[in-house]
């Protein structure tokens, strides 16, 4: 396992994308979440915004750059053939998987650590200018608060599953438009297609059940409201990603290179 992973990150940090792609994540998650910030009013007392989920927005947008990273890691190797060479390197192929995504868990971590933490800094520095102040019933966002804690490491881990879903399904297709297309989907179509559906209860279950439904962990008002609590949202999330993990070790196994 010690030179899979030694080997995996070698070819992760030599790639010429990798860093551009990573800085790419913070820039547009730190972006969009400032100015959502700076840019959405709470004009009175009672506005129902929520000062945590509203600072983490740029998430959503972050999420398309972690999945393109964490399909290359896959499909950038079949498209090349390099995959070859990894599986005579490694025979085991589920130990060559497993390098892949303890190695794309970790670098997602720690690139969304940074990016949650100054999403947070520009949500405590932008949002009272936007009247979210003691005057109207909000206190400074703060790690140190519990649910906003919550819901910033809730969101690191939330980029960290979208990459595992995202490398499983890479090892499913091996093809990369494919697979960033049937990723993107699941994140930025599967919603829309859940608000066109106008029964309230099939639109409630859809949104328990999708992989969106992990964006729950970013709320931290009005939570009985939510068709899925916060860690459950996640939990769903993360059986995405451990189903789509499980059927593309199958295959690797099964499957020629």
């Amino acid at each position: 396992m010690r030179t899979a992973l030694r080997a995996e990150w070698t070819k992760l940090r030599t790639s010429p994308g990798t860093i551009w792609l990573l800085l790419a994540a913070v820039a547009l998650t730190v972006g969009v979440s400032a100015a959502a910030a700076a840019t959405i009013p709470c004009r009175a007392v009672g506005c129902t915004g929520d000062p945590a989920k509203i600072s983490l927005t740029g998430v959503q947008l972050g999420q398309a750059v972690v999945t393109i990273l964490a399909v290359l890691v896959v499909s950038g190797e079949y498209g090349t053939g390099m995959i070859r060479v990894s599986l005579t390197a490694v025979p085991r192929r589920i130990t060559l998987l497993a390098a892949k995504a303890v190695l794309v868990t970790g670098v997602i971590a720690v690139t969304g650590a940074v990016a949650i933490g100054a999403s947070v800094l520009a949500g405590r520095l932008l949002l009272p200018g936007g009247g979210f102040t003691t005057a109207h019933g909000f206190t400074a966002l703060s790690l140190a608060d519990g649910p906003v804690a919550r819901a910033a490491a809730g969101s690191v881990l939330y980029l960290s599953l979208v990459a595992l879903l995202a490398l499983g399904i890479a090892t499913v297709v091996r093809d990369t438009a494919a697979a960033i297309g049937v990723v993107l989907a699941l994140f930025y179509l599967a919603p829309i297609i859940t608000q066109a559906v106008s029964d309230p209860a099939w639109k409630r279950h859809l949104q328990q059940f999708a992989p969106t439904a992990g964006l729950a962990i970013q709320a931290t008002r009005d939570l009985a409201g939510l068709p899925i609590s916060p860690w459950k949202g996640l939990a769903v999330l993360a059986a995405w990603a451990a189903g789509a993990l499980v059927a593309g070790g199958l295959l690797l196994r099964l499957r020629d290179a």
